[in-house]
Order: C-alpha cells, then structure tokens, then sequence
C-alpha cells in the first residue's frame, strides 16, 4: 500500500516539536570586571595627538552656515542684502566661487582639493560684511525687535557693562556660531573678548562714526562678532 504525500511531513513535524520539548540548559552567568583587572590590561595608554592637520569644513557646509545664522536666507537674498546701503560689501557668488574653492561650471574650473590661505581669507570676508550687515540691523539706530533680531538677540544697556553682563550677551553669540556655551570653552575666552570689545569702544568712541559702524557700541559689538565668525572652531575640524 502507498503511504500518504504527507506523512514525510507530519514526521519532520514530530521531530521538530520532540526537539523543541527538551530542557533548555542553564546557561553560565558572565560576571562584569574591570577592564585593568586583566593581565596585561592594568594600564592603557590612551593617543590624543593629533593625526592630521586641520582642514576646512566643505564649501557648501560653511556658506549653508552663513545662509542660516544671518537670517535664513538664499543665496541670492544674501547677495542682495550685503549689496544693499551706501558700501557694497558683496559682488556677485560668480566673483567669489573661485576663491571660496567651490567649482564654476560655467566657467569649467574644478572644486579645490585643499584647504589654503585664499580659501580661508575668502570665507572671513564675507563672515565679516555679515556681521556689520547684522550689527546694523539689530544693533543700528533702526535696530529690529528684540524677536525678530538674528544674530545680536539681547538688549545692549547704555551704562558701561561689567564682565559678567558682557558674558551673558556674550554666550548668546558663541552658541550661534560655535553651538556650545562659553562656560565649556577655555577659561580665558570671556575675559579676552571682554577686552576686544572695551578696546574696540574706547576706540570707536574718540574717533567719528565710520559708514559700516553708526556708534561705537555697535562697533564693539561687529568686534566680537568678527572674532567668532573667523575663529578656527568655525572654519576648521
């Protein structure tokens, strides 16, 4: 007599479900040591030096950066505004793209491989003419409120400030371009753009207003700006 198809099956089944009955066996607890309790681990040395030179970030991360902390702005609008009032501070992308490393495809120049001084020096004037753009707008005689400011978000008191006021203002701007509060950064951060910013006043205040500065206040506080916007910590990682 022919056995049924599926009793080939049925037994595979039976084998499979006999095997899945069986005790799992206890498996052996592993107990957490200390890395320096093993031989030969009792001291690690850890590297921190460095292993390459500092390279820019890419082109386009850095122009993103400026597009998004002077306003959210498109290329185009960021043209126009540095273009705008009596200094144009801005040509035209096209005059900058083979300074800034960035390929010009109408003019079928490549992308540079390497971070070099023109890159650097190109992307630092254009931080700069932001930041008077900025100190202008938030900080001018015309100055923006408060909430609708971008870049100098706080109020700016007419009595000469301590080095504690100056260091709340202060933080704001370094978490809008470094991202982290200036109590992370090096002791000696605060207290030497506290000095930048009283020198830049003193000096802005015994001399007539320039046409990118209207008082010596903003001035000072352009200063600051500059330093942030072309610190290495910016540009470099």
């Amino acid at each position: 007599m022919r056995a049924p198809a599926s009793l080939p099956f049925l037994a595979a089944l039976a084998f499979a479900n006999a095997g899945c009955s069986r005790p799992a066996e206890p498996q052996a607890s592993v107990q957490e040591v200390p890395v320096t309790s093993i031989p030969g681990h009792e001291s690690l040395a850890e590297d921190t030096s460095r292993k390459v030179e500092p390279r820019l970030l890419p082109q386009e991360a850095l122009i993103r950066s400026y597009l998004t902390i002077f306003g959210d702005l498109s290329p185009l609008a960021m043209q126009a505004r540095l273009r705008t009032g009596s200094t144009a501070l801005f040509d035209t992308w096209t005059d900058y793209l083979g300074a800034l490393g960035v390929p010009n495809y109408e003019a079928d120049t490549p992308r540079t491989g390497q971070t070099n001084a023109l890159m650097l020096a190109a992307f630092e004037r254009i931080g700069v003419a932001l930041c008077d753009k900025a100190a202008a707008a938030d900080l001018g005689k015309t100055a923006a409120p408060l909430a609708q400011r971008k870049v100098f978000r706080f109020e700016v008191p007419t009595a000469p400030m301590s080095e504690a006021e100056f260091g709340v203002r202060f933080d704001s701007l370094h978490r809008t371009f470094l991202s982290y509060p200036v109590a992370l950064a090096p002791a000696d951060r605060t207290p030497r753009f506290f000095a930048l910013y009283k020198d830049v006043l003193a000096r802005h205040g015994a001399a007539p207003s320039s046409a990118f500065t209207a008082t010596p206040t903003q001035a000072a506080w352009a200063a600051v700006c500059y330093g942030l916007v072309r610190h290495p910590e910016f540009h470099l990682y």
